[in-house]
């Protein structure tokens, strides 16, 4: 299958499959002749367990390391992960079941339909439990390691933090990516990072640039501070890192 092909089968953009392409996550074989990749029925499965983690809120960079375990169980994670679907649809049908009674005159005020919570428990136990067995990454190792002592106060710490470096990104925009406050402003963000939640090297960094304007959430969440914020931060990041 061609990449517009997989696009339409999937409702995935094709740019979106290009990143995962650069990035290592899917990379599907070129034709010798003309260049253009061909998707196998192999790579349309792995795509489809990459979309399922993202279910579950995994970072791409989360979902390459997990994938390219050696331990990694497919079937044991597609099984998780019906479950949760099978969560989703029943609190859905529920959702149905009283918007159709409340339009025949039933109790308008019920709410139990909308409760999440037991699909947010399941969520966040398997979250744990597919990081503890294949997330074994030097990176997440650290990340573990430094996080688990964490409580409400550090986090709105390091959550207040974050969002200051990135209102000073967005508040620095008129400037050039290479300027030397905005510069000083990456290694700001890098120092952040390292103390925060696991060592960013210069590698590390680089990658995230690349995540922040080709994942949508990510882009998004940093767009929070002005339009273009992520765009920005991403170009400062590559200019310091081909300097370092």
């Amino acid at each position: 299958m061609k990449t517009n092909e997989v696009a339409k089968l999937t409702g995935i953009t094709v740019r979106t499959l290009q990143y995962y392409d650069k990035i290592g996550l899917l990379q599907p074989k070129k034709n010798q002749w003309n260049q253009y990749r061909e998707y196998t029925k192999e790579d349309v499965e792995i795509l489809q367990q990459i979309l399922f983690f993202r279910e579950l809120d995994f970072s791409l960079a989360e979902i390459k390391e997990l994938m390219a375990n050696p331990n990694y169980d497919k079937k044991e994670a597609l099984a998780r992960q019906k479950h949760l679907l099978t969560l989703k649809r029943d609190r859905l049908n529920r959702i149905i079941a009283l918007v159709t009674e409340t339009m025949n005159g039933g109790d308008s005020m019920k709410f139990e339909a909308f409760d999440d919570r037991e699909i947010n428990e399941y969520k966040d136990q398997y979250a744990k439990e597919v990081r503890e067995r294949w997330g074994d990454t030097s990176s997440y190792a650290e990340y573990a390691e430094k996080s688990k002592n964490y409580g409400k106060e550090n986090w709105a710490e390091i959550n207040g933090k974050t969002n200051e470096i990135l209102k000073g990104f967005s508040e620095l925009r008129a400037l050039s990516p290479d300027h030397p406050d905005v510069q000083a402003q990456v290694k700001l963000w890098q120092d952040h990072i390292t103390k925060s939640y696991y060592t960013c090297t210069d590698e590390i960094l680089y990658g995230l640039s690349l995540m922040y304007v080709n994942d949508e959430r990510f882009q998004k969440n940093i767009d929070k501070n002005g339009e273009g914020t992520a765009a920005f931060l991403a170009k400062a990041i590559q200019v310091y890192c081909k300097k370092a």
